[in-house]
């Protein structure tokens, strides 16, 4: 089986970085926690005249490489691997890639090893890429494909739990994928 994984918000703690460098930044105005998100894009939680204060924080040095790994991803990612299963690190890319791009590949391999490096797929359409489930958190995957190869699992968020999809957590992920 081909499980794809996706990075951000999924396996390194996208909104968890990004919440302690707002407070650093701008201690004076207000984060918008996690259990408040309603969209899936953190920028559009803040006003049009604060997003540009987000902008900084995301294509800021750093931001992707000193995520840290969301709870339990990690031993799920290898007992995935230990079972058999070929997993991969299915994930975008921000439009303005210069920190990004590197320092995704530099999380994994500090993260999850060299071995893992290997395994990253980085794409800006996922429907295109072939397998049997993607576990992500983004609500709606659209892209060239009308029907990709996988079958999407909603990894649970906040801003993603209208959606009426298989859904899990690293909590419950065996029950889930029915390993």
């Amino acid at each position: 089986m081909r499980i794809l994984v996706d990075m951000d918000g999924v396996i390194s703690d996208f909104d968890g970085e990004f919440i302690k460098r707002w407070q650093e930044r701008h201690p004076e105005i207000p984060v918008v926690p996690m259990e408040k998100r309603t969209f899936f894009y953190v920028k559009d939680s803040y006003s049009e005249e604060l997003q540009p204060l987000v902008a900084e924080i995301l294509l800021g040095p750093g931001f992707f490489r000193d995520m840290m790994p969301v709870e339990g991803a990690k031993e799920a990612l290898f007992e995935m691997d230990k079972m058999g299963h070929e997993v991969f690190i299915c994930t975008s890319p921000i439009s303005a890639y210069r920190n990004c791009v590197l320092e995704k590949y530099e999380w994994v391999e500090n993260y999850l090893g060299d071995a893992w490096v290997k395994r990253i797929i980085l794409t800006r359409d996922k429907t295109l890429i072939k397998g049997d489930y993607l576990i992500d958190d983004k609500p709606v995957i659209t892209g060239v494909e009308r029907s990709p190869e996988w079958e999407q699992i909603v990894y649970d968020r906040p801003y993603n739990r209208d959606v009426n999809k298989k859904r899990l957590t690293w909590a419950n992920w065996k029950d889930v994928l029915r390993f």
